[in-house]
């Protein structure tokens, strides 16, 4: 894949030393990830070692804030994301939710905001959150309720975010409230709040089948310094799909690295398993799964890369990176499935391979815009363009 026109050669040499780096650091950490009581501790460390490493930095824009380049260079984060998902999910997940919590500041942030959150998200040694979805609005953005009012110098927010990643150990939230400057999306801003701001409380953690950092966030008379807000009154909505538009390609690469692991298990597994006398890999039925899951590997990599490399061209990719997402998480989960059926009754032994990542996959078909919401992106910018081009020829 390397040798793709995508790419150049320092990302070829990038993903050569990010794959290097994993499998020399994060054996270390291994024991921590998949139990819900140390996946705290096991994200922090994670979050310190890709900071310490210089991986943090792919996901900040601007070398004077501790970025990698002045803009972020969207098909390295790819390839880190699609190398660590390959090593082990809650690194992937690290790495992620410290460039989706920054990136808003990253995009919208004044001087001294930037300088203040940007260079501790990229050496690791503060953990961002992005807080958006609510519990009446999660794909419906447009709807969430959690209020920001002026009170002089201040913003007090009153209302709730759920299923917000890094939720409980984040040293800072983006949060998005409505503000109320105009009904629906263009009443919303967004702000940066601190985790010690008081008023705001971890309401509940949450467990989910893959375990990481999620929570309910509580805020109640949460006072917060209009000097904090990110961007002017009522753009926050539009700042919201900007960041999401940045990093929604990359979560198709995290899930072309499940699904490439998947696939390494799966031609494992078929080449050592013997039955009736061969192994498994010689029938064909197994070929023909296998066949099928390197299918739906490549056509996920060309569209993910697609995206990216589309994106790093200053094009609109609002059309690509939800193909890409689409697909690549869609096919992730037939690839890991398939993977399960391969290994057969083991492939359901808690904490094998093809058993995480089963559970891993899942959430990322409904994070950051679930599959439904990436059709509507699509067939929704088809009819326009088709409509632009109608009225063009007329």
């Amino acid at each position: 894949m390397l040798d793709w026109p995508f790419f150049d050669d320092r990302h070829r040499a990038l993903a050569r030393e990010i794959d290097a780096w994993c499998g020399e650091h994060l054996p270390a950490v291994e024991p921590l990830m998949h139990e819900r009581a140390t996946v705290d501790e096991a994200c922090r460390q994670l979050v310190r070692m890709l900071g310490e490493a210089g991986w943090l930095r792919y996901g900040i824009g601007g070398t004077a804030y501790g970025g990698h380049g002045e803009q972020i260079d969207t098909r390295a984060v790819c390839l880190l994301r699609e190398t660590l998902a390959k090593h082990a999910g809650l690194a992937d997940f690290a790495l992620a939710m410290q460039g989706l919590g920054s990136g808003a500041i990253t995009l919208a942030g004044t001087e001294a905001q930037k300088h203040r959150y940007l260079p501790r998200a990229a050496s690791g040694t503060a953990i961002a959150a992005f807080a958006l979805t609510e519990p009446e609005s999660g794909s419906d953005v447009a709807a969430l309720t959690l209020a920001a009012r002026e009170n002089g110098n201040d913003y007090v927010l009153d209302g709730e975010k759920t299923w917000i990643s890094n939720g409980g150990i984040a040293d800072f939230y983006v949060v998005f409230a409505r503000t109320g400057e105009a009904p629906g999306a263009r009443g919303i801003s967004a702000f940066v709040v601190d985790a010690d701001t008081s008023g705001l409380v971890v309401a509940e953690r949450l467990d989910v089948m893959a375990p990481h950092p999620l929570a309910r966030l509580c805020f109640t008379g949460a006072r917060v310094p209009k000097r904090n807000l990110l961007g002017p009154p009522g753009t926050g909505f539009k700042l919201a799909m900007r960041t999401l538009d940045v990093f929604r390609t990359s979560v198709a690469a995290a899930a072309l690295g499940f699904a490439r692991r998947a696939l390494s298990a799966a031609l494992e597994r078929a080449t050592s398993r013997h039955l009736f006398g061969q192994t498994l890999a010689d029938f064909q039925l197994t070929q023909a799964k296998l066949a099928q899951m390197a299918l739906t590997i490549d056509t996920a990599a060309l569209l993910v890369y697609r995206a990216a490399w589309l994106r790093d061209q200053g094009k609109r990719v609002t059309r690509e990176a939800a193909m890409a997402k689409w697909h690549a998480t869609e096919g992730a989960q037939q690839v890991i499935d398939a993977a399960v059926q391969i290994w057969g009754g083991e492939g359901v032994r808690s904490g094998t391979a093809v058993e995480t990542l089963y559970r891993e996959i899942r959430s990322l078909r409904i994070y950051e815009g679930a599959t439904e919401v990436q059709q509507l992106i699509v067939g929704r910018d088809l009819l326009s363009e088709y409509a632009a081009c109608q009225g063009a020829s007329q």
